[in-house]
């Protein structure tokens, strides 16, 4: 297969169903690139692989008995050696979804399409993207733009109501500490773009930095 380095991508599977971990399985074996190198039926059993050894992708069921996958990825943040995970879920709820990204997942796929888009999720994961599937792409968008009125009483609340709609937009991008280069693809805008609407957000909102724009966010509950 060309496109594609010698080294394989190696892949441990986490879910709590075998029919779903031989289903996947099934669909990986088909490629030339990937391989399975482990799989796990809880979390806790998980946690325990990880301990002593990593691979580059992990994929992760978020509801899986003993240890959820919520907690799976909170524990990681103590290990040194983590994958890449790309979470497997039953729901699309839009707060799981930004839950999962703000504890380090790079990617969010439905049970439902998973055999559908994982080959291809895996593969931009591990090349340093982010994956979501169309449907989970829409019902994002469309939560980026709704845009509740501020409070006028306070500055910050008028200046947070005088930003463009697609300000708005990077502006909670920032506050999910997405690089220039997630909100990009995110969006489907260019790298420049981005920047731009940065510094116009810089300039309105009278910041010096991103780190001032998301304690902003944080503190108008802009999430």
């Amino acid at each position: 297969m060309t496109g594609f380095s010698e080294k394989k991508i190696t892949v441990h599977i986490a879910d709590d169903h075998q029919m779903l971990i031989d289903g996947l399985t099934a669909v990986l074996q088909q490629v030339n690139d990937i391989e399975i190198v482990g799989s796990s039926n809880d979390g806790h059993e998980l946690l325990e692989v990880f301990k002593e050894s990593s691979c580059d992708i992990l994929l992760l069921d978020i509801n899986m008995p003993q240890i959820s996958g919520i907690e799976v990825l909170k524990e990681f943040k103590n290990f040194n050696d983590v994958p890449k995970v790309i979470v497997l879920s039953s729901y699309d709820d839009i707060k799981l979804i930004k839950d999962v990204i703000k504890l380090g997942a790079k990617a969010f796929v439905q049970k439902k399409s998973a055999g559908e888009h994982i080959v291809n999720a895996i593969r931009t994961v591990h090349n340093g993207g982010q994956y979501f599937t169309e449907e989970v792409k829409e019902k994002m968008l469309r939560t980026l733009m709704s845009r509740p009125k501020h409070d006028e009483s306070s500055h910050e609340g008028t200046l947070l109501n005088s930003l463009t709609r697609r300000e708005y937009q990077i502006l909670k991008l920032i506050a999910q500490q997405m690089s220039t280069k997630e909100m990009s693809e995110s969006l489907n805008i260019s790298s420049s773009t981005v920047e731009t609407h940065r510094k116009n957000l810089l300039r309105k909102l009278d910041i010096k930095n991103s780190v001032g724009l998301a304690l902003l966010a944080a503190r108008h509950k802009i999430i």
